[in-house]
């Protein structure tokens, strides 16, 4: 027997099928729009989810950018390097400092960047010691000008301190080409000490020498000097003990090489050369340049020259060794350059380099 199913009101029960057909007929619109924003709605997780794990795996995979290395700024002048730019453009200038037995101890020769020294007259060297930036508190004591003194240091655009000088220095530096401090019209930069007697007592100082160029506008030096380097010890050294002769035993000078502090201690007249408030003078470079003379007979002031353009025999030492050289320099602007026996410019430790100027025949250079 097949009993039918009936709804509420009698009538015959449609399966379910048939009745969620006859739902969906009427509901088609509904149904399209739900099913359409299901599916827009799992289109935008998947973007999303897809973004985040290429974000997560980009992050993952990501090389660490390495960090930019501050720029490093080095003194044209000793090759040491300084806090800024700014720093290598300080003004430049050389003291002309006494060597004489009664001058010393000197001031402030210890602390110059680059330091000239030869014979002025009668066989008594003298000194033009070069700064920048930083300057010691004492400087001196300072004595006259010559002309190769002026050809060293006019390259540095420097500032030349002096009390006066032979008169072919003096026409030359007082021609405006050059930025002349002359104690003769600068006398309230300089002093006599009460405890030397004249000439022998004229000082200055890094302060009145930095307070001397601001005044007269000379702020900046911008200049071409020696190639520089960072000095390493010899594994086989061949100069450790170094004779510079350069007129007579009370100016001869002597240096020995200390591996320890890559520098040579100074000696003078057979003993230690000392600036008076710093001590014993280390230079990390000893250069000897051999020079001709040339003597003034176009003037009675008895003074003679050192013939500083052209080129000539040097021995550049530094990490305990020496190197075969040649110098030149091909006028009195122009800078004095050392190249070793192939032309190659010879790159200088950093720190102070001493300058030795010596003539054949007075004076002479030898090591072990």
């Amino acid at each position: 027997m097949n009993i039918e199913k009936l709804d509420k009101s009698g009538r015959k029960k449609e399966p379910r099928w048939k009745r969620f057909k006859e739902w969906a007929k009427k509901h088609i619109l509904a149904i399209a729009l739900i099913s359409s924003a299901v599916v827009i709605t799992g289109v935008f997780l998947i973007a999303i989810y897809s973004i985040k794990y290429e974000q997560t795996a980009n992050t993952d995979l990501q090389i660490p950018k390495k960090k930019a290395t501050p720029k490093k700024f080095y003194s044209p002048l000793t090759g040491i390097e300084v806090a800024d730019e700014n720093a290598t453009k300080q003004p430049v200038t050389g003291v002309m400092i006494e060597n004489s037995p009664t001058a010393r101890p000197q001031s402030g020769l210890k602390k110059a960047g680059v330091v000239y020294e030869a014979v002025a007259e009668g066989g008594i060297t003298r000194f033009i010691a070069l700064y920048q930036g930083e300057k010691p508190a004492l400087i001196g004591p300072v004595r006259s000008l010559r002309l190769y003194y002026l050809s060293w240091a006019a390259p540095y655009q420097a500032s030349v301190a002096h009390v006066g000088g032979s008169p072919n220095a003096l026409a030359q530096v007082r021609n405006g080409s050059y930025r002349d401090i002359d104690q003769f019209f600068n006398a309230g930069s300089y002093w006599r000490a009460r405890d030397r007697y004249a000439p022998h007592n004229v000082y200055t100082s890094g302060e009145r020498i930095d307070q001397l160029n601001s005044t007269k506008g000379y702020t900046k030096s911008e200049f071409t000097s020696f190639t520089r380097a960072d000095g390493k010890p010899a594994e086989s050294p061949n100069a450790t003990k170094i004779a510079i002769n350069l007129s007579g035993y009370s100016y001869n000078t002597s240096y020995t090489y200390h591996k320890e502090s890559n520098s040579y201690a100074r000696s003078m007249a057979g003993t230690p050369h000392v600036d008076r408030e710093d001590g014993q003078i280390s230079p990390n470079v000893i250069v000897a340049i051999e020079v001709s003379v040339e003597a003034r007979a176009q003037n009675s002031d008895g003074y003679e020259d050192i013939k500083t353009t052209g080129s000539g025999k040097a021995y550049v030492f530094q990490n305990g060794t020496v190197i075969a050289a040649t110098w030149s320099k091909t006028d009195i602007n122009a800078p004095l350059e050392l190249t070793d026996e192939s032309g190659k410019d010879i790159a200088l430790n950093r720190g102070q380099t001493w300058i030795s100027a010596f003539t054949p025949g007075r004076g002479g250079v030898s090591w072990q």
